[in-house]
């Protein structure tokens, strides 16, 4: 008989699109309260690669990516995607911003090898989590970089995010260590 082994916890990531500074910040405060403190915050980029998100968040989108202190069970994914989701419809309510979806975050996870983003989206390349949400495998982390794939997000490309996401490699490598 063939040994299961329980997975390796992982580092949860959140990318955030923003409609200004207010509403980012509001949605680092709201991912700190309901998915425990955030230990690293990217700088803060403009979001210009598409204007996909143009008409729902606005024309000047900011992007930023926070991570969470304690490590996750790769499991638990599509339920933090529905509390972020949830999160979200909160934001949209309270922030009185005329665009109607100010903060949009996607949850993920790191772990030594990939980024993994979560979707409410299907698609070929996507895997059912269950309970209405799926996963990618967002980029790969192999011969000591990332590399995107051929469905890669165009901002996933940028050195910016793969120096952030090296960072926060590295912090989940010094967490499971412990």
């Amino acid at each position: 008989m063939w040994e299961l082994k329980e997975p390796k916890p992982v580092k949860l990531i959140v990318g955030i699109l923003a409609s200004d500074e207010r509403c980012l910040a509001a949605a680092r405060e709201c991912l700190g309260s309901a998915l425990g403190t955030i230990d690293l915050a990217s700088d803060v980029w403009t979001f210009d690669q598409t204007d996909y998100y143009a008409e729902q968040i606005g024309p000047h989108i900011l992007r930023q990516f926070v991570t969470i202190e304690p490590l996750i069970d790769p499991g638990q994914l599509a339920a933090i995607k529905h509390r972020t989701n949830a999160i979200e419809q909160q934001l949209a309510a309270t922030l009185g911003v005329p665009f109607p979806r100010p903060v949009n975050l996607d949850p993920g996870t790191i772990e030594p090898s990939k980024l993994v983003l979560a979707t409410t989206k299907n698609y070929a390349h996507r895997i059912y989590l269950g309970d209405r949400m799926y996963a990618e495998v967002t980029l790969v982390y192999d011969q000591g970089q990332w590399r995107p794939l051929p469905y890669t997000y165009p901002d996933y490309h940028r050195q910016e995010y793969f120096d952030f996401f090296s960072e926060v490699r590295t912090r989940l490598v010094q967490q499971l260590r412990k």
